[in-house]
């Protein structure tokens, strides 16, 4: 029964939503068996199976206790952090729980007391694995917005950062750069990094709390403001350079720069007001499983992809044991709308990743017999990776195996020839006496009427006999008083007379006439 019930998930139809099965059991004309596609697994809230690391040391306050004010009230300060105190300390860690009852809890850092020394705090998300961004990354700050920050981002587990996009209250002053903003970004700058101001300027703590790094803008270039061209999307993703590689991280790193103001200047009598507060932290995403997995588990402390198509790793990054015959490559959303799994093939089989050149878009996986095979061959093709021509057609030497003109059809006489096939060359097998590439024409000592026939007879006149003349290699005419195919025999052998008569009008111009014209005429028959 599991069984069963694991088979009908695979099973579901793709119109409930692109690329969520990774093959499903149909039957072709060669039997049943799996058919594979390329799978990703459903988005997800990626700050549940995060960790999060806050630098430098001591920027966290309540150690020593400490006290802030608001800039709503900047004299009257009242609230303290103290980290051994569970109802006044700001850990990390509320960044990520639940707010009940509209409560805010958040990490707080401590406070600029040290000015004119600039206030840097480092707030790093690691997933020890790779995820893509399918939505946009949201940071609600409490007390006021940074006026400059950064966000970077890594793809090899914080070995090596890179900018992802930079915040400012002005951009030229903070980073030397324009402020731009997403939407203005055209389909070949959809990836470029850029500085915005959207996010920065002081417009008070009771209102605008948030950051957003914005993925849906960026997507919405593809697939328009509502999202509804996702096939433009994904096919974007495939051939765009780097722009896969744009929305998938292992780390994200917040660098907080300045603090909010609350006005356009520090007011260096009271410092207690300038400080970071991070309430909540939005990352939504899904695991980067490389297209051959739908499901994603958290095992042993991290993000473990389920992988199919006969790959393994963390990632799906690499071709199981024994199935390694060619070298592992990532699914592709292309073509649509199923795309192409490029499963890992069994060792021993003729090309190690399903390739079918061109002529199917669909590979299935014989369970038992534990081989890829392309699907419904196309342009006359046939075999595992549709690299034979089909009965009756022959390979074009001068094409290229993915050309759709690779088979040529064998166009064998259908009288001449044994049967409609042809060899790799395009020759047909010929009847006896039949010869040329399609079997249209005899050998030598053969003549063709609807089919080959040998030879009785030559234009020496060396086979008829008593007289008689050949006609066209196919008979010999024979003169009054002789019939046989050589005009061998005699035709009278009791009535002497007769015979010296018929001897005497052999070979006249109008006996031989007479003849030509009888074998001209249907039904003719030996006289």
């Amino acid at each position: 029964m599991l069984y069963l019930a694991a088979l009908l998930v695979h099973c579901v139809p793709l119109a409930m939503a692109q690329y969520d099965i990774c093959k499903s059991w149909v039957t072709t004309d060669d039997g049943p068996s799996w058919e594979f596609y390329a799978c990703q697994p459903k988005a997800m809230r990626m700050k549940d199976y995060v960790t999060v690391r806050v630098d430098p040391a001591g920027i966290t306050c309540g150690d020593p206790p400490e006290r802030f004010c608001t800039h709503e009230n900047p004299y009257l300060c009242s609230d303290e952090c103290d980290a051994s105190n569970p109802d006044l300390a700001h850990p990390p860690k509320l960044m990520f729980d639940s707010e009940d009852e509209g409560l805010a809890t958040y990490w707080q850092s401590v406070t600029w007391r040290r000015y004119p020394e600039p206030l840097l705090a480092n707030i790093t998300l690691s997933w020890n694995k790779s995820i893509e961004l399918t939505d946009d990354i949201v940071i609600t700050f409490e007390y006021g917005r940074p006026t400059i920050m950064m966000l970077e981002k890594s793809l090899d587990n914080g070995r090596t950062w890179h900018p992802y996009q930079y915040y400012a209250d002005d951009c030229m002053e903070a980073f030397s750069m324009p402020a731009r903003r997403v939407r203005d970004l055209s389909t070949t700058s959809a990836n470029r990094v850029l500085c915005t101001e959207e996010y920065s300027r002081w417009a008070g703590s009771k209102k605008e709390k948030t950051v957003r790094f914005e993925v849906r803008d960026r997507f919405a270039i593809f697939a328009g403001p509502d999202l509804k061209n996702m096939d433009n999307l994904y096919t974007r993703l495939e051939s765009a350079k780097g722009l896969k590689d744009f929305f998938t991280v292992t780390d994200l790193r917040m660098r907080l720069l300045r603090p909010a103001l609350g006005g356009t200047y520090v007011q260096r009598e009271n410092l207690y007001k300038y400080f970071y507060a991070v309430s909540n932290i939005e990352v939504t995403g899904r695991c980067k499983c490389n297209l051959h997995a739908n499901l994603c588990t958290f095992k042993e402390g991290s993000l473990q992809c389920e992988c199919e198509h006969n790959t393994t790793g963390q990632d799906c990054g690499k071709c199981k044991k024994n199935f390694r015959s060619r070298s592992w490559r990532a699914g592709s959303y292309l073509p649509l709308p199923n795309g192409s799994p490029n499963a890992c093939a069994a060792a021993g089989s003729a090309f190690g990743n399903c390739e079918c050149y061109g002529h199917s878009n669909r590979c299935s996986y014989i369970d038992f017999l534990n081989v890829v095979t392309c699907v419904s061959c196309k342009h006359n093709t046939r075999g595992q990776h549709c690299q034979h021509c089909r009965l009756g057609f022959y390979r074009n030497s001068s094409a290229e195996l993915d050309d759709e003109n690779v088979c040529i059809e064998c166009n064998c006489n259908q009288i001449g020839s044994m049967h409609d096939r042809c060899n790799e060359t395009g020759y047909c097998e010929c009847r006896e006496g039949a010869t040329g590439p399609k079997c249209d024409d005899c050998l030598p000592n053969y003549y063709w009427r609807q089919g080959c026939f040998p030879n009785v007879c030559d234009d020496e006149l060396l086979l008829c006999q008593n007289g008689g003349t050949c006609y066209q290699n196919q008979r010999c005419i024979c003169p009054v008083g002789f019939k046989g195919v050589l005009c061998q025999q005699s035709r009278c052998e009791a009535d002497k007379q007769d015979c010296d008569g018929a001897r005497g009008a052999r070979g006249s111009p109008a006996a031989l006439a007479l003849a030509v014209l009888a074998l001209q005429l249907p039904g003719w028959v030996d006289l």
